[in-house]
């Protein structure tokens, strides 16, 4: 026996057993056997703390597709599971019909060429590796198989495939082993679906990522957001195959975007005929590099990871070990630091002309708003809108400034109170629009003339309560909110849910195809914490018990974008911020391991391929490096098949950095802070040049606001939020700010603003003041703060990269009226000594952080 053992250590990962070899570590195995048909797979097991586990059912075949021509793009009839055919009112959101034409064609449908099934006949093994041949009508097939010794758990293959005749073709990974549908646990190809069963209806999955579709759908890298297409049994094994870097798509070649056009590799959840597996196809059939003349060639990398744990896990190491994010934030270095970004915008709000500023009389009361440019129904280019009311008053409490204080609450406040139902209205309390359409002189949603409850808990209980955390002596604002919560309570249906929407005349329900999925009952937390009556918690607790039940547990979620027919989008981590809040309120751990799940699901809508290089590259004419323009870190608007990510890309709006950030520090879970990281350092190329604004879609570069100046404000509400996160949790509890309540539609970033923080023992106001600091390093954040009796400034710097920083501190406290300086103290350790009178030269560590306290004479 123990001659026995050493042979087969010699042997390593590659074996033989009985008639058939086997290649692996001691985590992995494939072992395989020589049938009729050809070499074949006899199990894929995994070895865990003593135990063997087998996942799935062998098989064993490699896919070939073949047509003479290039696969139309046409949209084609889909059948519900059930065998009744689809109709949808996608021709009515314009927006994202195309998307949806395109998606539902016959290469994503996998029903493009024909399909050749390939075993292989021969087998050679060289050293470590096993290499597989086979021989059909399409072709000549090889595959190279060996054990990954940097990743145990890992099987790398690479197949090289040679045309026998002209035409265009398409490479599937193996079917190894596939999965029966009732030992399904969980299954996910990030940002297009994840669930913990076959969905029926084809819509829900496809289109809204709720449950895995029934056909075997072939989704397109432009909006698959991780490389990895994923399934975990009822064992608790997790299989994923991750296509190797390289493979998948540049969204940009030489000076073009190529975003929405190119499609190099695609990712499934099934086979071809429809058994579970995760799978991926390269090239894609009809797509560049498809085309083989009679004896081209065609090559495929890609790896098996196998794990005994949850997806999330094994969706971190693609993330990590395959596509390098730790990699990618060593590259990023600013030169526009996000200090500066917050200066920028508050000159930018600041200016009537630039930022679209409007007012307008709405029956007899003055309105304020920033002009929208965008898509609305029945707008003649006359619509307004505000985004963000808090962070309004966040900024008028930073600055002290008399044009905000003047010149836009005042109106911003008539908006708000003329935006709700009136007395005698059906829709009392409600918000009868997001936009106000000057010419018409009334309010609408973004696609129809309907109610949400989800807006009265955006526009009239987050926006009115975010106010009232400000002027809580405003009665008539806080008869409002009560108006808004108590029809939003007439609303929750007795098992805590909502309808997503209802006609504004009849009062109808609308959309009843879909369930409401979002956090509205966030709203009634608002009300709580306000109006203090228990009915609004017990109210909220009942919703976040229906959410959780109906959304987090199942990975099932609804959006908040009218245009796109509310396809899932930043709502979903936007919930997971409404559950910590529900869990701070209530105290129920529950809420808090939901929050932590639903964010981790988040994960899956922000993009980590493809793998950042420093390499040159050009955009618009100038030189750039390849990390500068990365789409990793930044998340969708909303992905999936029918997205606007499916032409646009991400956004440069990543409300979700904050909580990510503060999760981080709850959870010890790194990724959160480095996709948090990832997404708001090195931003700058997005900007526009002459107002530093940030540009919406990745795909407009440097275009700006563009149609939509109030975005300026959401963007001032994520980087005040995610700096204030970095201080308060790099400080280990130094530094703390109380906080409002989340903004309205784009995600988890929330207001401070309205009451003193603490820094070490003292209560402190943040301030900003442009030019009372400088760095003299864009790799440097400085935040700002006044003691209540104005006598003590605290600094706190900030390291915004993964390296060492040195800057050359200068202050300037006339900034804040003061003469000079009596003493500075440092609150944290080994921190220079700070001058009003000259530079001081400052070392900050990567992503470290520093404080001082300075004292006014």
């Amino acid at each position: 026996m123990k001659k026995a053992l050493c042979i087969l250590a010699l042997l390593g990962p590659l074996t033989l057993f009985g008639n058939g070899p086997r290649i692996g570590d001691s985590r992995i195995g494939i072992s395989w056997q020589k049938s009729g048909e050809g070499w074949k797979p006899r199990k894929m097991e995994l070895r865990d703390e003593g135990q063997t586990f087998v996942w799935g059912i062998p098989d064993g075949g490699y896919t070939v597709l073949y047509t003479p021509e290039r696969p139309p793009t046409e949209g084609e009839i889909v059948v519900n599971r059930g065998g009744d055919t689809l109709c949808f009112d996608i021709d009515r959101f314009h927006c994202i019909a195309p998307s949806y034409r395109k998606a539902t064609s016959s290469v994503p449908l996998n029903r493009a060429g024909e399909a050749f099934r390939l075993v292989p006949q021969e087998m050679h093994r060289s050293g470590d590796t096993l290499r597989f041949e086979a021989t059909g009508k399409p072709g000549r097939l090889t595959a190279e198989w060996w054990a990954d010794a940097a990743h145990p758990g890992d099987l790398c293959v690479r197949m090289t495939f040679t045309a026998a005749r002209a035409g265009y073709y398409s490479l599937s990974t193996p079917a190894t082993a596939t999965l029966p549908e009732e030992q399904l646990a969980w299954g996910c190809i990030p940002g297009f679906f994840q669930g913990d069963a076959i969905e029926s209806d084809f819509h829900r999955a496809y289109m809204y990522g709720q449950g895995l579709p029934h056909l075997p759908m072939v989704c397109n890298e432009n909006t698959v957001t991780t490389m990895a297409s994923l399934l975990t049994d009822r064992q608790g094994l997790t299989l994923a195959v991750i296509p190797e870097p390289g493979y998948d798509r540049k969204p940009y070649a030489g000076d073009r975007r190529t975003h929405g056009e190119c499609w190099s590799t695609g990712l499934s959840h099934m086979t071809r005929d429809g058994r579970l597996c995760p799978t991926a196809w390269h090239p894609v059939l009809g797509e560049e590099g498809s085309w083989l003349e009679a004896g081209g060639q065609t090559r495929f990398a890609f790896r098996y990871t196998l794990r005994r744990t949850d997806w999330y896990e094994v969706f971190k190491h693609a993330v990590y070990d395959i596509y390098g994010l730790k990699e990618e934030l060593a590259l990023r270095r600013s030169r526009f630091s996000l200090t500066d970004r917050l200066e920028a915008i508050y000159r930018y709000v600041c200016d009537d002309s630039l930022s679209l500023w409007r007012t307008e009389r709405c029956e007899g009361i003055e309105i304020g708003a920033q002009a929208y440019l965008g898509s609305v129904v029945g707008s003649e280019k006359d619509a307004m809108k505000n985004a963000d009311a808090g962070a309004v008053w966040m900024l008028a409490a930073m600055t002290g400034d008399s044009l905000l204080r003047h010149g836009r609450l005042p109106y911003i406040r008539n908006f708000k109170l003329m935006q709700q139902g009136g007395h005698g209205d059906r829709n009392r309390g409600a918000a009868l629009g997001q936009y106000y359409l000057s010419k018409k002189g009334t309010f609408v949603e973004e696609w129809g003339n309907h109610i949400e409850p989800i807006g009265i808990t955006y526009y009239t209980l987050i926006d009115i309560g975010n106010i009232l955390l400000f002027e809580p002596q405003d009665t008539l604002l806080r008869e409002k909110l009560r108006e808004g919560a108590d029809l939003l309570l007439s609303l929750q249906h007795p098992d805590g849910s909502f309808n997503v929407a209802y006609d504004k005349l009849t009062g109808k329900a609308l959309f009843t195809d879909l369930e409401d999925l979002r956090p509205t009952f966030y709203g009634l937390l608002v009300a709580h914490r306000i109006l203090g009556e228990r009915k609004y918690l017990d109210a909220a607790l009942r919703g976040a018990d229906w959410y959780v039940g109906h959304a987090v547990d199942r990975g099932r979620f609804l959006g908040v974008c009218g245009d796109a027919r509310f396809i899932n989008d930043f709502a979903t981590v936007q919930s997971a911020q409404a559950l910590l809040e529900t869990y701070e309120a209530s105290g129920n751990e529950r809420y808090l391991e939901a929050a932590v799940r639903a964010a981790r699901l988040y994960a899956c809508s922000v993009y980590t391929h493809p793998r950042s290089e420093n390499a040159p590259v050009r955009r618009k004419g100038r030189e750039l490096r390849d990390w500068q323009l990365s789409q990793t870190g930044l998340c969708f608007e909303h992905g999936g098949s029918t997205g606007s990510a499916t032409k646009s890309g991400p956004i440069l709006l990543t409300s979700h950095c904050g909580l990510y950030t503060r999760l981080a520090a709850m959870t010890g879970d790194s990724l959160f802070v480095d996709l948090a990281r990832t997404a708001a350092i090195a931003r700058e190329e997005f900007l526009n040049p002459d107002t530093k604004i940030a540009t919406y879609y990745w795909s407009q570069f440097d275009r700006g606001p563009g149609p939509f100046p109030h975005h300026a404000w959401w963007q001032l509400g994520w980087i005040v939020d995610y700096l204030l996160c970095e201080a308060e949790c790099r400080s280990e509890g130094l530094i703390a700010f109380p906080r409002g309540f989340v903004t309205p539609k784009v995600g988890p970033q929330r207001i401070t603003g309205f009451a003193p923080g603490r820094i070490g023992q003292h209560e402190a106001d943040l301030i900003l003041r442009p030019g009372l600091v400088r760095t003299g390093c864009p790799d440097l954040d400085c935040l700002t703060a006044l003691s209540s009796d104005g006598r003590r400034l605290y600094i706190v710097l900030l390291g915004s990269s993964a390296h060492e920083n040195r800057g050359r501190i200068t202050l300037d406290v006339t900034k804040l009226g003061w003469q000079s300086i009596d003493r500075v103290r440092a609150l944290t350790p080994e921190t220079e000594r700070l001058s009003d009178t000259e530079a001081t030269d400052c070392t900050i560590d990567g992503f470290g952080l520093k404080l001082w306290e300075i004292t006014r004479k």
